[in-house]
């Protein structure tokens, strides 16, 4: 028998295709002055403008932060937070990708409880007041941030990916529209998608999942499995699009309330010293660190093989799961995931690197929800492994 768990729901979750036409309407409860917190490439796309017209038809005057870059960090979020009380803004909109979204959750933190960025980082933390009403648009399929109660932010004076945690940071509305994710190119397309299918699979084989974090997760590693090459390979293809956004909100739901484990508290110190995106950084490490942990999950992995293929309820555990990882590889294969190397990173400099970023992902937590929890030169170990990857020295098909 389970013992009593905490599940936790996002307030408001409008989807579907076109959905964003109802921003105005959404936001005209929360005030008069938005402030928009994006990046250019949304501007470029003319997403800004979109949302600034939809707003416009409410009275709604707006300002924007457009400076988030894919990997967001402390002084992003106290520029903007800055302009935002320089113009007594209302309530917040992330528009883009997760980066987005996570700065401007902390933005609308900060305004209503002060403090810097670090001092959220820690665990249990009382935040008293609640924060600015925050409306998120993802414009990619992966991180879910828009449905989730965590935010990572690169601190620039330690070169750390902080990951703070707390109800507050979850957005009153989430508004899920996969016409826009149609710009996305193949590549980001590819490690949103890997991104979404890591929190699915930790969060399902994490040691503090739950049954209700095991229904979404199951139904998102069976949606990423079956949609995300094609979105990869046709993003015009609406149905896989729409798919891959339920998907990632899946995803997200299941992970904020189960957690993530070794993949991510690995991947962080990559994207940190690095700048490699968190959705690339992930999709290098997820085959590998699989691999560790298998022998400490085999049921759970083979539960998501013979999800993903019902013909294997005869096999044993042990086989189905080895077809769980064979499956995550071809797709990793498939999607042209490079390794450490192969994306530009010298080996002497990694090398270097290697003892601050296995000491930094033993410090972030997530680690140890992983079903076999790694010693400091473990986690050193599969970091060199993962510099050197290559998929198709390891892709075999069941029953070889």
């Amino acid at each position: 028998m389970q013992e009593v768990a905490e599940f936790r729901m996002p307030k408001s979750v409008l989807y579907g295709r076109n959905s964003l036409e109802k921003l105005g309407e959404q936001s005209k409860k929360f005030g008069k002055r938005a402030f928009i917190v994006t990046d250019t490439i949304m501007e470029d796309l003319g997403y800004v403008e979109r949302c600034i017209q939809q707003l416009n038809t409410k009275g709604i005057t707006v300002i924007t932060y457009n400076k988030v870059n894919a990997e967001p960090t402390n002084i992003h979020v106290l520029e903007a937070l800055t302009i935002c009380k320089e113009e007594k803004c209302d309530f917040i909109i992330g528009l883009g990708g997760g980066s987005c979204i996570d700065a401007a959750k902390v933005v609308a933190v900060l305004y209503t409880n002060g403090g810097e960025v670090e001092d959220y980082v820690q665990k249990d933390m009382e935040i008293d007041n609640d924060p600015l009403p925050l409306i998120a648009i993802p414009t990619t399929s992966g991180t879910g941030s828009e449905v989730t109660s965590v935010a990572v932010i690169t601190n620039k004076r330690t070169d750390v990916k902080m990951m703070m945690k707390h109800p507050s940071f979850t957005p009153q509305v989430a508004i899920i529209d996969p016409i826009l994710t149609r710009s996305v190119p193949p590549h980001i397309t590819a490690a949103t998608g890997i991104d979404a299918l890591c929190h699915a699979v930790e969060a399902y084989i994490s040691k503090v999942s739950q049954s209700l974090t095991d229904v979404l997760a199951l139904s998102a590693i069976e949606s990423i499995m079956k949609y995300l090459r094609i979105a990869y390979e046709d993003g015009e293809n609406m149905e896989a699009r729409e798919a891959m956004m339920i998907a990632s909100l899946q995803a997200g739901i299941a992970f904020s309330n189960a957690s993530v484990t070794l993949v991510h508290g690995m991947s962080r110190p990559v994207g940190a010293l690095f700048h490699v995106p968190h959705g690339i950084s992930n999709a290098i490490l997820l085959p590998t660190v699989l691999e560790y942990t298998k022998g400490s999950a085999v049921k759970r992995l083979a539960e998501i093989g013979r999800c993903l293929n019902k013909d294997l309820y005869s096999y044993c555990d042990e086989e189905v799961a080895d077809y769980t990882l064979m499956e995550i590889k071809k797709l990793c294969f498939d999607l042209r995931i490079p390794n450490l190397k192969e994306y530009g990173i010298g080996e002497v400099e990694f090398e270097k690197a290697i003892s601050k970023m296995a000491s930094d992902a033993i410090e972030s937590g997530s680690p140890a929800n992983n079903p076999r929890v790694p010693s400091y030169d473990e986690i050193k170990q599969l970091y060199r492994e993962c510099f050197h990857y290559r998929y198709e020295d390891s892709i075999k098909t069941l029953g070889n």
